[in-house]
């Protein structure tokens, strides 16, 4: 009778968990701090750039790239050989860039395979309508890197037009929304990968399915809180989704941490922050260095084989690529199996879609997500 009580307390305390311990919270910063003072070390053994295996016919959307990682990712694919989407708010920018890639690039007389298309993950109604011309094409997509992300540091809270607050949305919700749409396309050009940009700071972060905005005051809002919350959310969405899609379907789902990167993220940092970035660069990576564990996540040939192996060993955390291009054990909370089930069952809630979403348009059913062009 005692033991069973004392399971039963075990079982409260875990569903009334409002937060990291005192020890998951010290732990996760241990993880932080050794990746930053230790990633050059630990991933020396990586030339740079990384030099890809034969990619020639492979189609990759790459968001969020006409700066820092999903650049160098973008450039580094277009270069060897790859169809390259990249998928952006400012198509403009993107424009320019490929002009200047194609006028620096002579590699066999031949231009570069990239093109532009239009995506703003602070809008919903923007991603289904990427989707929706991408899927109309009906031809393989074989890579998607959602690599685009938000940090905004410091900053004050705040939401998008769809009521969500700004890093869950951009971090979390609007990729989940990007790969679970792009199935149909994944399916056609399997085997696939989905790649998802993370970040070592999810080893802080905690998900809280009743206060996924973090409004309700249990915890205090902080731009760190926002970040590291949704990266966790976005381990925990994308454990689900490898489990649930069928070896048959041919997708690999992986998560990737860069390592600690000199990005766009640094100009909103505090002065005295920048300034410890300017006083470190050696042990911060450029884009470069930290674009080649999504490059290896896109491409390596062993990749499929791991996360099929995780599957058959019914492992509660799909694949995680440390900066150093080797597998490695996301967070603690991460393996938590029933919170990312509620993660799951949330997270279609939010972004408009029936929870059996994935099963459906494996099926090749159709149905209507609650954003998209038919709700303007």
């Amino acid at each position: 009778m005692a033991t069973s009580s004392s399971e039963l307390k075990e079982e409260v305390k875990k569903k009334n968990k409002e937060g990291l311990g005192w020890i998951e919270w010290l732990r996760g910063w241990f993880y932080v701090v050794y990746e930053l003072l230790f990633q050059r070390i630990t991933a020396s053994h990586l030339l740079n750039p990384m030099p890809l295996p034969p990619v020639n016919d492979l189609t990759c959307i790459v968001t969020g790239s006409t700066s820092g990682i999903g650049r160098e990712t973008a450039r580094q694919l277009a270069e060897a050989g790859a169809h390259v989407v990249m998928a952006v708010r400012n198509t403009k920018a993107a424009e320019e860039l490929i002009q200047k890639w194609q006028n620096e690039w002579s590699g066999m007389g031949l231009p570069l395979n990239i093109e532009v298309m239009e995506l703003d993950l602070l809008s919903l109604d923007s991603v289904v309508r990427f989707c929706e011309a991408w899927n109309a094409r009906s031809g393989p997509l074989h890579v998607l890197i959602n690599n685009a992300g938000i940090f905004s540091i410091g900053e004050p809270q705040r939401f998008s037009k769809d009521g969500y607050e700004e890093h869950l949305q951009v971090n979390h919700l609007a990729p989940a929304l990007l790969s679970v749409l792009l199935l149909p396309s994944l399916i056609r050009g399997s085997p696939s990968r989905i790649v998802n940009v993370n970040s070592v700071m999810h080893y802080v972060g905690f998900v809280d399915t009743n206060d996924m905005n973090v409004v309700s005051g249990k915890r205090k809002y902080t731009s760190l809180v926002g970040y590291s919350s949704s990266k966790l959310a976005q381990i925990m969405f994308s454990s689900v989704l490898h489990k649930r899609l069928p070896a048959e379907a041919g997708i690999c789902v992986t998560c990737v941490s860069p390592g600690v990167v000199q990005t766009n993220v640094a100009r909103d940092l505090p002065r005295i922050v920048q300034a410890g970035y300017r006083l470190i660069p050696y042990f911060i990576f450029i884009p470069q260095e930290g674009s080649r564990s999504a490059l290896f996540a896109a491409t390596d040939p062993q990749v499929p084989e791991y996360c099929q192996l995780l599957k058959s060993d019914d492992f509660p955390v799909c694949a995680f690529i440390s900066q150093d291009c080797n597998p490695t054990n996301p967070s603690e909370e991460a393996h938590n199996v029933e919170t990312s089930h509620e993660v799951w069952e949330k997270t279609f809630e939010m972004i408009g879609l029936p929870s059996d979403a994935v099963e459906r348009l494996i099926e090749g059913e159709e149905f209507a997500c609650r954003y998209g062009a038919h709700n303007e």
